[in-house]
């Protein structure tokens, strides 16, 4: 038998400085994503930050954010989007939702196989729009549940007019900077 969200809860608590996800009752240690992978998390959530909160649309977080989803699982995606009516207030512990829009960006550890299986998980739990940022090959992967996966690049825009209509955001400024 497998840890319960609670017992989660009190394993991070003991262990802070541990990020933790709740997998089909096992623990997984998440391990520290590289500068470039969290540089790139970090610059979509401020863009989709500074979109979102003067609109009053949602929250945005970033990967310390945990979801326990209808399985029960407890995960954080690398940057999340949860719609204004589905979550009034933010909750002090996890958010017991699935977010509407989940991301995950590739670091230098993470199997790309396994990141595109975690978005179909959070899409078959009920989020809207899951998207796989990897920029060791400068691609963004967008993807909906039994859609076929739309697949962009420099020269490209992200745009989610389902859930963020008006926003957008062009692939090649999601890269980090380089400082001559």
């Amino acid at each position: 038998m497998g840890l319960t969200v609670r017992e989660l809860a009190k394993l991070q608590a003991d262990y802070p400085d541990y990020r933790m996800e709740l997998v089909d009752g096992e623990v997984s240690v998440m391990s520290p994503s590289g500068y470039e992978a969290d540089e790139v998390s970090t610059e979509l959530s401020r863009v989709l930050g500074n979109w979102v909160r003067p609109r009053q649309l949602g929250r945005v977080t970033g990967s310390s954010a945990g979801f326990v989803l209808p399985n029960s699982d407890t995960r954080a995606p690398d940057v999340s989007f949860v719609r204004a009516e589905r979550l009034r207030r933010s909750p002090r512990s996890f958010a017991e939702l699935a977010p509407d829009l989940m991301v995950e960006v590739k670091s230098p550890t993470d199997s790309i196989a396994k990141l595109r299986d975690k978005i179909q998980d959070f899409l078959a739990l009920g989020t809207q729009v899951g998207i796989l940022i990897n920029p060791e090959s400068r691609q963004v992967e967008v993807y909906r549940l039994e859609q076929e996966c739309v697949a962009l690049g420099d020269g490209d825009t992200l745009t989610i007019p389902d859930l963020l209509p008006g926003w957008e955001v062009a692939i090649a400024d999601l890269w980090p900077l380089v400082f001559e």
